[in-house]
């Protein structure tokens, strides 16, 4: 499997599938970001309560990533993996229908469950099936759809309020997409590799088979090997895992796993993505707030906040051009550290458009080289039965942090010590992470994923 060639038509179908998922987690998040101005306006919400709307959907997507991360590692990638987002698409169209705060927040962070097992699901399936040789430009490559996903839902939401001034059509304008996707997962396999930790060989073998006739590999004798011990520790009833208590069970049993299989690695995985995403989601939920704040027009704050996630896609590409070259460790470093020292002096400067804007484009696509590198490394750091788990987790934390953080941001932070001494507060976090991850974790580029 990690030897194979790549074939655009084999793996790189895999890819764009996969990839498409992210921009539909990116759109969701950045939605927060349009629904909190436009919602304010509404319904005459305090900081406080509309702060809830972004907490509310980036806690769910906290509990969908270890939730489906864990059913991804017990019943597989490709069954998952299509359930997240008829689950999403379900509960935006509820929301776009209320007009209760309470039930908004309700059914926003019911679409967050769903959505946030799209990310470590579609990360661990790309990775176990992309080549060894490729894997660290692939799966940081991945993260480009991200930047595509947050400008369309800035460019989309801007027109379609701007056209019809309505804020219930952002929401709906992304569920027809997203049942497209659903339906186009189907068709995609099941990853050998979890086929192999489950014990089924002979299903494996089927796959393995199909991909080396379909990429023109040399057919040679291989052999399959699975790895029983462990196999036996996390192995779960697949119907009880499929329900919702057996999936928190599971969920549980998964986290005490992932602790004490990799305690070093898991603490690192966390730190690293609670401060850097913490950081990247409360400019991308609340830069249009602050804009707004700052004397901007809604429609030029919207423009701007999808300005910065679209120059993020050159982010992504720069790092897809280094991460094999530098490594995964001294890349993020960099990028992470610089990241929060743009946004700590765009804070300073937000007020004043000639500096601000170039600022806001900086910050996005400095950020944009940080976090695909940060999602391929933490990927690579955990074996096969707790690539996805290890990797929700991580991504369950961040999202909790991300929505919990606002709430003491806007409350607490802000009114002591001003927006520049509030992100100043968030970059040490930053700071005090990858300072850990320098001193205690492995550098993965070019190992060879564990089994």
């Amino acid at each position: 499997m990690q030897e194979l060639p790549w074939r655009w038509s084999v793996q790189g179908r895999i890819f764009l599938i996969g990839g498409l998922g992210f921009i539909f987690d990116a759109w969701d998040v950045a939605l927060n970001g349009v629904m909190i101005p436009l919602l304010t306006a509404e319904w005459g919400l305090s900081r406080t309560e509309a702060a809830w709307i972004g907490t509310a959907n980036l806690i769910g997507m906290g509990l969908g990533a270890f939730v489906w991360g864990t059913v991804a590692d017990r019943i597989g990638r490709r069954t998952a993996f299509t359930a997240t987002l008829a689950m999403f698409s379900v509960f935006t169209v509820a929301g776009a229908l209320t007009d209760s705060l309470a039930w908004f927040v309700a059914f926003r962070f019911l679409a967050g469950v769903g959505l946030g097992g799209t990310v470590p699901v579609d990360y661990a399936l790309v990775g176990e099936f992309t080549p060894r040789r490729l894997r660290g430009r692939v799966l940081t490559a991945m993260d480009g759809w991200w930047p595509v996903g947050a400008a369309a839902c800035g460019a989309v939401s801007a027109w379609l309020v701007a056209t019809w001034g309505d804020w219930r059509l952002p929401l709906l304008a992304m569920v027809l997409p997203a049942l497209l996707v659903f339906v186009v997962r189907l068709g995609v396999p099941e990853s050998p590799m979890f086929l192999l930790s489950r014990g089924r060989e002979a299903r494996a073998r089927e796959v393995i088979d199909r991909l080396v006739a379909a990429t023109g590999a040399p057919v040679r004798p291989y052999s399959v090997q699975s790895a029983p011990s462990r196999r036996r520790r996390l192995r779960q009833p697949h119907a009880d895992a499929a329900t919702v208590g057996g999936a928190l069970r599971a969920a549980c049993g998964q986290l005490r796993s992932v602790w004490l299989s990799r305690p070093r690695v898991t603490a690192i995985a966390w730190a690293l993505f609670c401060t850097i995403m913490l950081t990247y989601y409360l400019a991308l939920q609340w830069l249009p707030a602050f804009l707004v704040e700052a004397g901007y027009e809604q429609s030029t704050a919207f423009v701007m906040t999808s300005g910065m996630a679209a120059v993020g896609l050159g982010g992504v590409v720069l790092a897809a051009l280094l991460v094999e070259r530098t490594g995964r460790r001294w890349l993020l470093a960099v990028s992470a550290t610089a990241a929060a020292v743009v946004l700590m002096a765009l804070a300073a400067v937000i007020g004043v458009p000639t500096v601000a804007l170039p600022l806001v484009l900086a910050f996005g696509f400095v950020v944009q080289v940080a976090v695909p590198v940060l999602y391929t490394y933490v990927t690579e750091l955990y074996p096969t039965p707790l690539r996805a788990s290890g990797f929700g987790w991580a991504s369950a934390a961040s999202r909790v942090a991300a929505g919990v953080g606002p709430l003491v941001f806007v409350g607490v932070l802000q009114p002591a010590l001003g927006l520049a001494g509030s992100f100043a507060v968030t970059g040490a976090l930053v700071v005090i992470a990858v300072a850990a991850m320098l001193r205690c974790a492995p550098e993965t580029r070019g190992a060879r994923l564990e089994g």
